[in-house]
């Protein structure tokens, strides 16, 4: 009796039916299918030590259960210190048995070690029907240990299927088992759709339902006339000469007779000091 991966029998038992029913394919080779799995990992700083790399294939020879290869450079840059040909990253290509049970064991053990998770992000498809996330710690792994571990690191992990749309794609990954994040919007429409509604938007509403805002030449004039009658009504407060002369003269009068009280002052105060040099 041959094995078969966990999520291998789940795909073909129960999601090849769920996605027929979902997008009514006519036939099962038209369902879509996961074809590989790319985890890579780049290491600039090997350029400056060249064991960063043995740790990194070491790492990914772990995690997935297949030798992991050295990318090299393919031109020279100065900047860099990098020369063509040089080390500066480490990739797994995973088919087969290999692939589903890489997936079985990122969606039960790896993804729920990752801290604060809350589901992953819709915008990794690239419109093709591809899926890359990225991960900050290969320590979410069980398989490696902490403390062996050199450096706290990240890698990146494509899922390449053979879906048209990114929405078949997503369909696919998520009767897998993939934890999407439910609150992220999932669409994206063409940009040739989204003009010919704004077409047929701009058509329906004709000038005939816009409010006009021509204002006539005779409610100028009018609203002019009302300005100036209410300022005419308006009351004055108006300050006759008679009442100004009335002001003067009882200022001049609390003027005298503040003056007849400092002189009575002054006179006591000199009666007083006559008295008392007698």
């Amino acid at each position: 009796m041959t094995y078969i991966a966990r999520l291998k029998k789940d795909y073909n038992e129960r999601v090849i039916s769920e996605l027929k029913k979902e997008f009514s394919y006519k036939s099962v080779m038209e369902v879509p299918k996961i074809i590989k799995i790319v985890v890579s990992k780049g290491v600039g700083a090997a350029v400056a030590d060249k064991k960063l790399i043995e740790h990194a294939i070491d790492e990914l020879t772990l995690i997935t259960g297949q030798k992991a290869i050295a990318t090299l450079s393919r031109k020279d840059v100065a900047s860099f210190k990098l020369r063509k040909g040089m080390a500066i990253g480490v990739k797994v290509t995973l088919r087969g048995e290999k692939m589903y049970e890489f997936l079985d064991r990122l969606i039960t053990a790896a993804l729920p070690r990752v801290r604060d998770f809350q589901g992953l992000k819709v915008g990794g498809f690239d419109g093709r029907g591809n899926y890359t996330l990225g991960v900050s710690e290969q320590i979410i792994f069980p398989e490696i240990d902490i403390d062996k571990v050199n450096k706290i690191s990240g890698m990146d992990i494509t899922i390449v299927t053979s879906s048209k749309t990114d929405q078949e794609a997503k369909s696919l990954l998520k009767e897998i088992g993939l934890p999407f994040n439910d609150k992220e919007i999932f669409k994206k429409e063409p940009i040739d759709n989204i003009s010919s509604e704004v077409e047929v938007i701009k058509e329906s509403v004709s000038n005939e339902d816009l409010p006009s805002k021509e204002v006539s030449l005779e409610k100028i004039a009018l609203e002019e006339n009302s300005i100036e009658d209410s300022s005419e009504e308006a009351p004055l407060n108006e300050v006759s000469d008679e009442d100004i002369a009335l002001e003067g003269a009882s200022k001049e009068e609390q003027i005298s007779s503040d003056e007849q009280v400092s002189s009575e002052k002054e006179n006591l105060k000199t009666n007083e000091i006559k008295g008392k040099k007698l």
